[in-house]
């Protein structure tokens, strides 16, 4: 799995702690990390400040990841690069936002990336990462089930 994170998300614990919480970007990835080693699962992690950086991720991780959690920060709202670059790798996508979106300023509400993703989870703080990975690992155990139980029926 690979865990995106764009602009601003590595000042958590000290950016506007009464919205975002206490907890650092480095101790929400230590708990993923965690989770994902009790499933059997590696991730990766980059944080960037750059939209590019984030691009040139999502396209290097084609073919060798099977899934993405991504938190955009302020890209959710404006960076249609970031979204085509996902639709064009077809990576399992999930959008994470540690606050719910859709109760805070107005600008805020309408995700570009969204569309094409599998889902979007926001308003669960640092545990909407581990939801994430739960749901990456579910999809892919299902999609394992299928792909074997249609390879023995050939």
């Amino acid at each position: 799995m690979l865990v995106l994170n764009g602009p601003n998300l590595n000042l958590l614990g000290t950016r506007e702690p009464h919205l975002y919480g206490a907890e650092t970007l480095e101790q929400i990835v230590e708990q993923v990390r965690q989770h994902a080693t009790s499933l059997q699962m590696e991730i990766e992690h980059l944080q960037s400040n750059h939209e590019g950086a984030l691009i040139d991720a999502v396209h290097q991780a084609q073919g060798r990841v099977h899934g993405m959690i991504l938190n955009a920060g302020a890209l959710t709202h404006t960076s249609y690069a970031l979204r085509d670059a996902i639709a064009a790798v077809g990576i399992p996508t999930i959008e994470v936002h540690l606050t719910n979106i859709y109760a805070r300023e107005t600008f805020r509400h309408h995700s570009v990336i969204a569309p094409v993703c599998i889902g979007q989870i926001s308003g669960f703080g640092g545990y909407g990462y581990l939801l994430a990975l739960q749901a990456l690992h579910h999809l892919l155990a299902k999609q394992t089930s299928s792909d074997s139980s249609q390879g023995s029926a050939r």
